[in-house]
């Protein structure tokens, strides 16, 4: 006798559980809270001789849904997992008009049955692994610090041209911190050239120097005369560089957070990659080989390498009926985190690997549009990490015919044969929108109707009025 449990995970409310015998229900709705006395509870009620019978079916919920599978998990009942939008759709063939906890939890309890290919084993720690979950969080402070610096590049614009090329149009440490100080160009000015050059080069580590300090009290005094109206009702300073230094600090603090999340994503990816597989592949650096062994996790848990592939979102949609077969756009139903990440690498694969840059040159001959054929190239680079991985061996870098090469020989290799024209690709790509553009609107051969014709106009009328 099969028996299933399915919980309907809440946040902030009870869950709520209803088993199942070989699909049909024995009891419905019971509630509990993810407290020890109420999980013993719940444990208790189904008197179960062998754990191994149970099998537990939970949707993921935000985070909530972590501590009651490891709970079962660790009492040595099968964890499975279903994936939202499937359970959605089965929730609507199975009652279309009413969605509740006890219609949830009754749909999860026979969902083994209904659709036993949509569930997935749960294994390991899920959102709770601190590798899975520190490389998302270092993706996050990514993308804040890139919107800060938008925001800089918008307040500095009012200051004139000059500070771009002043600070190199970088954020570094240095300008970071001139610019959380020294703002205002009246201040720079009156701060000196002497100054402001000893603390370009305590900030800069001695990369900046007098020779950028004079550039800064150049700008400062450009913005000054850009600015001056003669009747005082200019740019208030000030207040602007108060701005910009709210921003600028934001920056610095986020600066510090990324450094110490990427000391401690090395410790973490070193006891996850002992013998640095995911490393070895070609374009992968610290950053990105930590992303993909966090949040692949264990390869083993995939039943192939296609499981692999659909679960980064890089496969192609299909609809086929027939002896037709369509494959547009990819899905991108996976790990959007992965996908980035993979997209990188394999853009700086196909520079040193000749067997991945053989690939890129066949796809751009066939008018494929760039990012179309690295998303292609990413999943290979995912098939083959995946690989390596699951067999416990090194990335080994080949040329085509199967010889194996260094990382230096590859990039000559590629360089030799398969260089491609920025002119060429640019052409595909101006080309392929060209084409998208006309196939969106529908007018390959039309005209407007307001447009101007050639000939004279017809002064006939086109009707005859009678009295």
């Amino acid at each position: 006798m099969a028996l299933t449990l399915g919980i309907d995970v809440a946040c902030r409310a009870a869950h709520q559980a209803t088993l199942a015998a070989d699909g049909k229900t024995v009891w419905r709705g019971r509630k509990f809270w993810t407290r020890p006395a109420d999980l013993e509870r719940l444990w208790n009620d189904l008197d179960l001789e062998d754990p191994g019978e149970l099998t537990v079916v939970v949707e993921p919920t935000r985070n909530a849904w972590i501590v009651v599978a490891e709970w079962f998990r660790r009492r040595g009942t099968k964890v499975v997992m279903v994936p939202t939008t499937q359970s959605s759709d089965l929730r609507k063939y199975y009652s279309k008009h009413t969605k509740n906890d006890r219609i949830d939890s009754e749909l999860l309890a026979r969902l083994p049955l209904l659709h036993p290919e949509g569930l997935r084993e749960y294994s390991g720690q899920g959102p709770a692994d601190p590798l899975r979950r520190l490389t998302k969080q270092r993706s996050t402070m990514v993308k804040r610090r890139t919107a800060v610096f938008a925001r800089l590049d918008a307040l500095t614009e009012l200051l004139g041209p000059a500070w771009y090329e002043a600070m190199n149009a970088r954020y570094g440490i240095a300008a970071l911190e001139f610019l959380a100080r020294y703002a205002d160009p009246h201040v720079v000015i009156r701060l000196g050239q002497a100054r402001l050059s000893r603390f370009l080069i305590g900030r800069s580590r001695g990369a900046w120097r007098e020779d950028r300090a004079a550039a800064l009290i150049l700008a400062a005094k450009e913005t000054l005369a850009l600015w001056d109206t003669g009747d005082g009702d200019g740019m208030d300073f000030a207040e602007l560089a108060a701005d910009i230094a709210h921003e600028a600090e934001q920056a610095l603090f986020l600066t510090g957070q990324i450094k110490e999340i990427d000391e401690r994503l090395a410790n973490l990816y070193a006891d996850a990659d002992p013998d640095g597989i995911v490393a070895s592949a070609p374009g992968v650096g610290p950053t990105i080989s930590a992303v993909i062994a966090g949040r692949i996790g264990d390869p083993h848990r995939f039943t192939s390498l296609a499981a692999v592939r659909a679960y980064s979102g890089l496969v192609p949609r299909v609809s086929q009926s027939g002896v037709s077969k369509v494959e547009s756009s990819i899905t991108k139903a996976g790990d959007p985190l992965l996908r980035e990440m993979l997209f990188a690498a394999a853009d700086h694969a196909r520079k040193v690997d000749p067997q991945i840059a053989a690939k890129y040159q066949r796809l751009m001959a066939g008018d494929r549009h760039h990012s179309s054929a690295i998303c292609h190239l990413a999943t290979i680079m995912l098939t083959r990490i995946a690989a390596c991985m699951r067999n416990g061996e090194h990335y080994v870098l080949r040329d085509v015919d199967g010889t194996v090469i260094t990382e230096a020989e590859g990039r000559i290799i590629v360089q030799q044969r398969y260089q491609l024209e920025p002119r060429r690709r640019d052409n595909v790509r101006h080309k392929r929108m060209r084409e998208r553009r006309k196939e969106a609107a529908g007018q390959e051969s039309q005209e407007s109707p307001s447009a101007p014709t050639s000939g004279p106009a017809d002064t006939q009328p086109t009707s005859q009025h009678v009295a």
